[in-house]
């Protein structure tokens, strides 16, 4: 009977506390979420980590393009890249939206010389920065993934260069084919027929822009060298 009572007694005890500490977790689980950034301050920090400074760039010293002897500078020494000048970039992994989240960083790299006269102001390779700025998952229904992603910055000689790029892309995919899938499954089977995640395959190109003007620092002119002049050898005279 004692242990009945005791049973009973516990039971309720446990029964009464329980929304007491449902309310403690929710409390918690509220607090650690508070504590999390949320997608819009991620891709706020993110820009903001890859971004260039607000100062103008530094000048810039040309190369001469790989494979090509030293000549005479086609541009003045204080010419400049003009802001608006298209760049061609390489991604340099895939980016997919099956694992990238908002605020993710990514690398992409210059695909080709970029050129001012007949001289190298942005090599191929140059590290270009990106960011993920929006995103959504495959659904059901056939509902393929979205993802936005941008870039910022180059990594030139030591400092960063500001560029502008903006681009989205979505899942891709037979979308009739889908269509009649989800059709054929009905509504229930339907949940079961998802869409595609959106891709951004390695060595896509993209074109971005820079967004201000670079200075440059030419090269220096190699001068020829010169034979060494003979001293004049006054002629010999002869005494009668």
């Amino acid at each position: 009977m004692k242990k009945a009572l005791w049973a009973a007694t516990a039971a309720a005890f446990v029964m009464s506390a329980a929304p007491a500490m449902a309310k403690d977790k929710k409390a918690e689980a509220k607090v650690e979420k508070k504590e999390e950034p949320d997608d819009a301050e991620k891709v706020a920090a993110s820009i903001a980590s890859i971004s260039a400074p607000k100062e103008a760039p530094k000048a810039v010293a040309l190369t001469w393009p790989t494979g090509v002897t030293a000549d005479t500078p086609t541009i003045a020494a204080d010419a400049m890249l003009p802001a608006n000048t298209e760049i061609v970039l390489k991604m340099s992994a895939e980016l997919s939206s099956k694992k990238a989240r908002e605020g993710d960083v990514f690398v992409a790299s210059v695909a080709q010389d970029v050129m001012l006269g007949n001289l190298v102001v942005i090599r191929k390779g140059t590290p270009a920065n990106g960011v993920v700025t929006w995103r959504t998952g495959k659904g059901a229904f056939g509902k393929s993934a979205k993802m936005a992603y941008e870039f910022h910055s180059l990594e030139l000689e030591g400092q960063r260069v500001p560029v502008s790029g903006q681009f989205r892309q979505e899942g891709s995919g037979n979308t009739g084919a889908t269509v009649g899938a989800v059709a054929a499954a009905g509504v229930i089977g339907g949940l079961f027929v998802t869409g595609r995640s959106a891709v951004v395959e390695q060595g896509r190109e993209l074109k971005v822009h820079t967004t201000t003007a670079i200075p440059i620092l030419l090269p220096a002119v190699a001068t020829p060298a010169t034979a060494p002049v003979a001293e004049a050898v006054a002629p010999a005279t002869t005494t009668n």
